[in-house]
């Protein structure tokens, strides 16, 4: 008798994902699957109106000619990042027609034929050009109602050769952006306390990692059961984002969930990891996520802005040098965090906590 084969089968082939957008369009589509199904803490608290709560700052002060309102904008600034980790720029000098071409040309991607969107692999997750749905599908047993392109643009650009209109749009759009972070950054420098260009440096700014990160987020028939985004912090150090006038942003702030509503042409800025750990703990980047709704598509573009792939990113020497002050969080090379960050389930603060010195 021959002997049995004894050798492992091999796993059955994942089932292919479908995107979101297909699914929300499926006819007769009244609940949604239960991979979809997200537990929500039903004790979690929403503030009702963030209305005159959340910061606003003028970006145009960050730069005047006038040092007392100067000084103050600086103060401002230094405060947002202490207290909420979040806030919106005004006056940033970005046009709105360059914005409001930016949401129509990233709806146009998604309304593209799916055979012609780039196609990658999920575990592929540094790749320089990646659409796909939810976050990671080959981690994730529960999807989030999100479709999305991910775009490395600095410091090689790329983009998708489809629409047409996308690349001449997202070359000037990345540009004023980071002329945007530029001056947060600089302005922050000195908030801590620091040379204006030492965060710059120690960074390597000018090789700054940008990330264009358009995000679909479509009708749910069961928006209480869906998350578009689950709680979590971003890397790098800024993220800057415009959206289609559909909320659905929400930030953590002492304890509750506050519902995020733009102010017209406003950019909406969150504080990331690596701001956190640069400034030794003084700022705490942001718990956010993302609630979905049965009304309305909603559209948001996010450009996160990091340190360079290659710089190893430590709290600023002269913040643990000063007297009390010991580092809190390890040295690690930004692009190995950001791997670890993207090959895995987007959940809180997972990864920052590994590189925080825990008796801190």
């Amino acid at each position: 008798m021959a002997a049995a084969n004894l050798a492992p089968a091999p796993p059955p082939p994942r089932p292919t994902i479908t995107t979101v957008k297909k699914l929300s369009e499926s006819p007769n589509l009244n609940s949604i699957p239960s991979n979809y199904a997200y537990y929500t803490n039903p004790t979690d608290t929403i503030a009702s109106n963030s209305d005159g709560l959340i910061p606003t700052i003028d970006l145009s002060l960050l730069t005047s000619n006038n040092p007392d309102q100067r000084s103050k904008a600086i103060h401002d600034l230094d405060k947002a990042c202490q207290d909420w980790g979040f806030f919106m720029v005004v006056n940033h000098g970005i046009p709105e027609s360059l914005m409001r071409g930016m949401i129509e040309v990233t709806n146009d991607f998604f309304n593209l034929p799916e055979e012609e969107k780039p196609e990658f692999q999920p575990e592929n997750v540094l790749d320089p050009i990646r659409y796909g749905t939810s976050f990671n599908t080959a981690k994730e047993d529960i999807f989030c109602w999100r479709d999305f392109l991910k775009v490395f643009v600095h410091p090689d650009f790329h983009c998708p050769p489809k629409p047409d209109s996308l690349r001449d749009l997202l070359t000037e759009y990345c540009e004023k952006t980071r002329d945007v972070v530029r001056t947060l950054v600089k302005s922050i420098s000195m908030g801590l306390g620091l040379e204006e260009n030492e965060m710059e440096r120690a960074l390597d700014l000018g090789s700054t990692l940008q990330i264009f990160i358009a995000n679909l987020y479509p009708i749910c028939p069961n928006p209480d059961a869906a998350m578009g985004m689950p709680p979590h912090s971003d890397h790098g150090l800024f993220t800057l984002l415009i959206e289609n006038q559909v909320s659905g942003l929400q930030i953590q702030h002492k304890g509750k969930w506050v519902n995020v509503n733009a102010l017209p042409n406003s950019i909406l800025v969150n504080t990331g990891d690596h701001l956190e750990i640069f400034s030794n703990g003084k700022y705490k980047s942001v718990m956010h996520r993302v609630v979905v709704n049965n009304k309305k598509t909603r559209i948001s573009i996010a450009m996160a802005n990091g340190p360079s792939p290659d710089a190893t990113v430590s709290p600023a020497a002269h913040l643990v040098r000063t007297e009390g002050f010991v580092p809190a969080y390890v040295p690690m090379k930004y692009k190995e965090y950001l791997l670890a960050q993207q090959s895995n389930q987007l959940k809180g603060k997972s990864i920052l906590k590994q590189v925080q010195i825990q008796d801190q």
